[in-house]
């Protein structure tokens, strides 16, 4: 019946039957909108009409502070405030003064209360408009962007009636451009949509050159700096839609501000429990970013919350990622600095009666719509002598848990804040049996470090309620957390427990195999971490998912590289070339460019002597058309060299394998310039080199539908070459792990770790943007 009653009210406001019924479902909604009809109805004593019913939903819809719904609520009844724009302009009034009593005088003036707009201002105003943009309106006629009219003429009168605008701009239109012709009511040509992956995925503008639009990805600190995320500035968290407000908040913002001087403050705050991916570097960037960009300080704060699966290596190398990132941390800081606090302040809020001891295990509270917990109104003095039992040891794991009183926005109901856990931690040892999680310690852990920006990826909105609430229940600092999209790439794997079946079932070496996407394994394949952080600013900080193609990561490699990396040469598949008339008695030194395309940034020496070595594949006996290197009756040119050879004889083993060539060499210069110049070593390092292709046949190795086998039935057997005997030149011989170079013609290589003293291993980085198989 209650249900029936509210139904025939709300459709009495001017909702039709669809959306009242759909406002029902929400009991938070449907009773601040009852609550609001009702004593609207009460203040003007008759039916409510549509145009106030509409602003009633409106309120009801939006307002995040219950104690101003009868404040507002007399202001829409007695018309006082009767447009959508004074409503928006009460609603951000009474978020950023959440302390009583308003001031009556200034609300008033910030809502356009009692200002009167004639029609005569939006008749002036809206000619002006039409006036500033008379030479592109009487050209496109009306095909124009009308919202432009309605835009300045809102911007001259702010309270003026859009209706009443639209209607004057409609009006003075008609009479500028006359009824509308056949070629008006054309539609307008659509632009050509550009790719997903250079719009949704990257932050971009757009300019002008040639007459063509040109898509120009901004920095990552143009992306984060100042105004270009609507962010609050510090200590404004209450301007910020959704937060909650107490009696307390305004107190404890002014004291956040004493502290911190009005600095921003992030945090990136990664559990220790394994090694951090191309994800993470994204998270990295943000964090660190947003700080750096708005002359802020980041914390590196480890969770180590879960003793049972951190290990001191995991802190190691998520320190070294972010320093190899070219991010230093202001401050390094761990959960545990802070497990006194949190304790005592876990204990203050059973005391608040907004926590309990439970003994539901683990299983009963899984699913959906897990049973309510019997425990849930115990006695305070009883949770308390429990919580503390806890805390001495007494009961086992998994026997008792802490939980606090709330229903995150997932609907899950009283997240547990404490568990048993009797591993030693790596830092506190026996110190502690009892942990925090994440939704207790996360928030507390912010409010703590006075962080004014918590920056999470988007699974966490549904944790956001609770990271408000608890601060609230405690009445401690509330900092703002803000969500973005995760970043993912199509080919991978990156979660901790797939990474250790790959391990287990030798598919990989380790964490940090250069075929997968960890940043140690990045590292060890030669990517900068600049393109990285290039690849980060290119898919923009945006809130939606992104998957993204492995070659969008590559290009930003090759084009970090291609400055960076001095060139070499070596050769995979060797073949011996003697030249028989080799112009010296002993080899030449010839001077090689280590950036053909800038010899500013110097030489290297080679030797060059009467044997030498090219790529198999760069002869041939019998070629095909179009074929430009080394056959009969085609010489080619040695690169750097200034000579050109053409093939005398062919040398072949008894199962008729071609051995070796025999050439004669004369000076470029001297004749007919050849098709084409190939790369050579001569005295050559014997190196062993990796070629990396990617690790999974499919793009979504995880998902059924794409690979029913499983991720494990998706490898490439052709993820890995080994070159053990390929020759480079000499020039590399002192290099060290991590050195990378442009093998020419091969692509880009860095040295592996694996190397030793006069063995030296490459890793394939990638490949050169030219297929290296071209003629």
């Amino acid at each position: 019946m209650a249900a029936l009653d509210s139904l025939s009210l709300f459709t009495g406001l001017g909702l039709s039957e669809h959306k009242a019924r759909e406002t029902l479902k929400n009991t938070v909604l449907s009773a601040q909108l009852r609550e609001a009809a009702t004593q609207a109805q009460q203040t003007l004593g008759s039916s409510i009409d549509k145009a106030t019913g509409t602003l009633l939903y409106g309120l009801a819809s939006r307002l995040r502070d219950p104690r101003r719904l009868s404040f507002l609520v007399s202001y829409i009844a007695s018309r006082k405030i009767h447009t959508e724009t004074q409503l928006s302009a009460a609603l951000e009034y009474v978020r950023s003064h959440p302390l009583d009593p308003i001031n009556t005088e200034d609300f008033e003036q910030e809502c356009g209360v009692g200002v009167v707009v004639t029609p005569e201002q939006i008749e002036e105003a809206v000619e002006a408009a039409i006036n500033r943009h008379r030479a592109k309106l009487l050209v496109e006629r009306y095909h124009f962007n009308m919202g432009l009219l309605m835009g300045d003429a809102r911007a001259a009168l702010k309270w003026a009636d859009g209706k009443m605008i639209k209607h004057e701009v409609d009006m003075q239109v008609l009479h500028l451009l006359g009824p509308k012709t056949e070629t008006d009511l054309e539609k307008k040509p659509k632009m050509a949509k550009a790719r997903p992956e250079e719009t949704d995925q990257r932050t971009a503008k757009d300019v002008v050159e040639n007459g063509e639009a040109v898509v120009q990805t901004l920095s990552l600190m143009e992306q984060l700096r100042g105004e270009a995320l609507k962010f609050h500035k510090p200590g404004e968290n209450y301007k910020t839609p959704g937060y909650v407000t107490t009696p307390h908040t305004m107190d404890l913002l002014k004291q956040h501000l004493e502290i911190t001087g009005g600095q921003v403050r992030t945090r990136f705050p990664p559990e220790p429990n394994g090694i951090l991916h191309i994800g993470h570097a994204k998270a990295i960037n943000f964090n660190f970013g947003y700080a750096k960009a708005n002359n802020g300080i980041c914390f590196l704060r480890f969770d180590d919350t879960n003793p049972e699966k951190e290990e001191a290596k995991f802190f190691t190398a998520i320190y070294d990622m972010v320093a190899w990132l070219g991010y230093t941390p202001y401050k390094v800081t761990y959960a545990s600095d802070y497990f006194d606090q949190l304790y005592a302040w876990a204990v203050e809020l059973i005391r608040r009666g907004q926590a309990y001891v439970c003994h539901q295990r683990g299983e009963e509270l899984k699913g959906h719509n897990p049973l309510p917990s019997p425990w849930r109104d115990r006695p305070t003095e009883e949770s308390l002598l429990l919580f503390e039992a806890m805390r001495k040891g007494k009961f086992a794991e998994g026997e008792a848990t802490l939980r606090m009183k709330l229903v995150m926005e997932d609907g899950k109901m009283d997240p547990v804040a404490y568990r048993v856990k009797y591993t030693p931690h790596h830092r506190t040892g026996d110190t502690w049996c009892i942990y925090p999680t994440y939704d207790y310690t996360h928030c507390l852990c912010d409010s703590i470090e006075h962080i004014t920006h918590s920056l999470c990826t988007k699974e966490f909105q549904a944790r956001r309620s609770s990271y408000f609430w608890l601060c609230n229940a405690l009445d401690v600092y509330c900092p703002v957390q803000w969500e973005y999209g995760r970043l993912n790439l199509h080919y991978a794997v990156v979660s901790k427990r797939k990474i250790l079946q790959l391990v287990a079932a030798g598919a990989v070496r380790d964490w940090d195999d250069p075929r997968l996407f960890t940043l140690t394994a990045l590292r060890r394949r030669g990517f900068p971490p600049e393109a990285i952080n290039n690849f980060c600013a290119r898919v923009g900080v945006t809130v939606a998912q992104t998957t993204m193609e492995p070659h969008l990561l590559e290009a930003c490699v090759r084009d970090v590289l291609n400055d960076t990396a001095p060139r070499a040469m070596a050769v995979l598949e060797p073949l011996q070339v003697v030249i028989t008339n080799f112009p010296a008695t002993k080899a030449l030194d010839i001077q090689v460019p280590n950036f053909p395309a800038d010899e500013t940034k110097g030489f290297h020496q080679v030797p060059f002597g009467s044997t030498v070595f090219i790529e198999r594949m760069d002869f041939k006996e019998e070629p095909e058309p179009g074929y430009k290197r080394l056959a009969w009756g085609q010489p080619v040119g040695l690169r750097h060299t200034g000579y050109v050879i053409e093939l005398q004889h062919v040398v072949k083993g008894p199962s008729g394998c071609v051995e070796s060539l025999k050439v004669t060499c004369r000076r470029a210069d001297a004749g007919e310039k050849p098709k084409a110049f190939i790369h050579w070593v001569s005295q050559p390092l014997t190196c062993e080199i990796r070629l990396y292709e990617r690790l999974f046949q499919h793009k979504n190795p995880e998902d059924p539908a794409e690979v029913p086998g499983g991720f494990l039935s998706d490898l490439n057997p052709a993820s890995l070459q080994v070159v053990e005997a390929a020759l480079v030149d000499c020039s590399v011989a002192l290099a060290k792990p991590f050195d990378k170079f442009q093998f020419e013609r091969l692509g880009y290589f860095s040295v592996d770790p694996d190397s030793n003293q006069g063995q030296l291993v490459f890793n394939r980085t990638v490949t050169l943007k030219e297929d290296p198989g071209k003629v």
